[in-house]
């Protein structure tokens, strides 16, 4: 039975919290309709908790946050060192969004704010061919992000790309460590709501383009299952 650590590195509003959750309760979603029985811990850095020691976890799942990579709090430094520490110990390590890009910065990429401006709504990523991770030609998954990977580190192989977005998704060398940039976690409802929230931030047009994007059919089940079996070593 797969026993996976959730890394909270941000918190879904107070105001959005009730319906939807928290962004560990999302992912708990995910992971247990491909895994139904695997257990859950949380390690909440925004309420203080300790990062574990990675030697001691069976499989680390970082999730996203408002905060970007670069931005010198003082919790992320701890956090790359961490994500370093399960690198070299081949803990089996997803990073979603924030993730994504705290993993890659951690290990030698370059992220920042991208000039293509907010990337949200249903983002569709092609696959790479026979990456033994992902299945299919193309995701459709909700993205919510300005900052982006700019360049990978050389240990990554970019499995899902876009013209958004042309490295969201990256299998790492070590073979236990994937990560990607879109929200698999997220329903309908709550891709919804990270449209509303980009009201008055993002481009009108590019936040009613988003919307009406969310009418068409994701993939969520498709990459969260992935991820899921990756985590579990399935």
């Amino acid at each position: 039975m797969a026993r996976i650590t959730i890394i909270e590195t941000g918190e879904v509003p107070q105001k959005y919290r009730e319906r939807h959750g928290s962004f560990p309760d999302m992912f708990a979603r995910m992971i247990r309709a491909e895994e139904p029985a695997a257990t859950i811990e949380v390690v909440s850095i925004p309420h203080g908790d300790a990062l574990p020691d990675p030697s001691q976890l069976e499989a680390v799942l970082i999730t996203g946050a408002a905060a970007g990579v670069y931005d010198g709090l003082d919790w992320i430094a701890a956090l790359e060192d961490f994500v370093r520490t399960a690198y070299a110990n081949k803990t089996p390590m997803v990073g979603v969004c924030f993730g994504h890009q705290l993993i890659a910065q951690a290990l030698g990429g370059t992220v920042r704010k991208s000039e293509k401006g907010w990337g949200i709504g249903r983002h569709v990523y092609q696959v790479l061919p026979e990456n033994g991770v992902i299945d299919g030609e193309a995701v459709a998954i909700a993205a919510s992000h300005q900052d982006q990977v700019i360049e990978p580190p050389n240990d990554a192989l970019t499995i899902l790309s876009s013209d958004f977005a042309p490295h969201a998704g990256l299998l790492y060398a070590n073979g236990a460590t994937l990560t990607v940039q879109p929200h698999p976690e997220f329903d309908l409802g709550f891709a919804q709501v990270c449209c509303d929230l980009r009201d008055g931030k993002a481009p009108e047009d590019v936040v009613a383009k988003a919307r009406a994007s969310l009418a068409e059919p994701m993939d969520n089940a498709k990459l969260g299952g992935a991820i899921t079996r990756f985590l579990a070593k399935r």
